[in-house]
């Protein structure tokens, strides 16, 4: 797997070291350098030449929008996902305008974090290959295989609330079927409760409750010690072909 390096650049030290633990815990990215405002970001990105900046908006000296208006100026090779308290149209609309990848605003979450270096990679993955790419993996890389998109959750079927069985809601049930929706690889209760944002032992009952309906699968993966339950969304047969797996 390619290892990507990549910028803080942030003032605020606490949210510094939020940042660089969650970019850190997902696999293939490493922290290359911290900037604590945009003149030194803009600075180390010319010295350091990270692939990716992690961009704050609202900072001494120079802020985020000129920093990335900048970068773009002086035609630095650089990707830039924006993570930023400021949540107005009109700057979100300017830092897409001048190609930020992704933004996320103040407070989040480390699965949205790891959700947009997930797609990050995925992409630069898919455009480092030298073959012509398809609409269908343009796509894929455009909108990210670890993307759900709300286009895509009516076609997970979900039971009506009273049909549900006892201490289960039908919200935290979409909840979970929407997250693994997107994910490429089966997953164990404990990430689906971290990626959700519930306990473990809830996610393990929507789990149990899911796979026994056939709404997933479950595979044991082996390694070392017990076996580990991991499961994953079963994919819908098309209109036209049954039994597929």
């Amino acid at each position: 797997m390619n290892v990507y390096s990549v910028l803080l650049i942030e003032d605020d030290p606490m949210v510094q070291e939020v940042n660089r633990q969650f970019v850190e815990r997902v696999e293939g990215f490493r922290i290359a350098g911290v900037a604590g405002s945009g003149t030194e970001g803009l600075e180390l990105v010319r010295q350091v030449k990270p692939q990716l900046v992690i961009l704050d908006i609202f900072m001494p000296l120079q802020d985020g929008i000129e920093t990335l208006t900048q970068i773009r100026k002086e035609q630095l090779y650089v990707d830039v996902i924006v993570i930023s308290a400021a949540s107005d149209r009109r700057t979100i609309e300017r830092m897409l305008q001048n190609g930020a990848f992704d933004y996320i605003i103040k407070p989040f979450k480390f699965e949205r974090v790891k959700q947009a270096l997930e797609h990050y990679r995925q992409m630069k993955e898919a455009l480092g290959s030298e073959q012509t790419a398809t609409q269908h993996e343009l796509d894929r890389m455009l909108f990210g295989g670890s993307r759900s998109s709300a286009a895509t959750v009516p076609d997970v079927p979900v039971l009506p609330a009273a049909e549900l069985p006892k201490g289960l809601q039908a919200v935290t049930l979409k909840q979970i079927m929407q997250y693994l929706l997107g994910q490429p690889h089966p997953l164990s209760a404990e990430e689906v409760a971290e990626g959700v944002g519930i306990a473990r032992v809830t996610a393990r009952r929507y789990l149990d409750y899911l796979e026994k309906s056939g709404q997933l699968r479950l595979d044991l993966q082996y390694g070392v010690g017990r076996p580990v339950n991991k499961y994953m969304l079963t994919s819908p047969s098309p209109p036209s072909s049954h039994g597929s797996h």
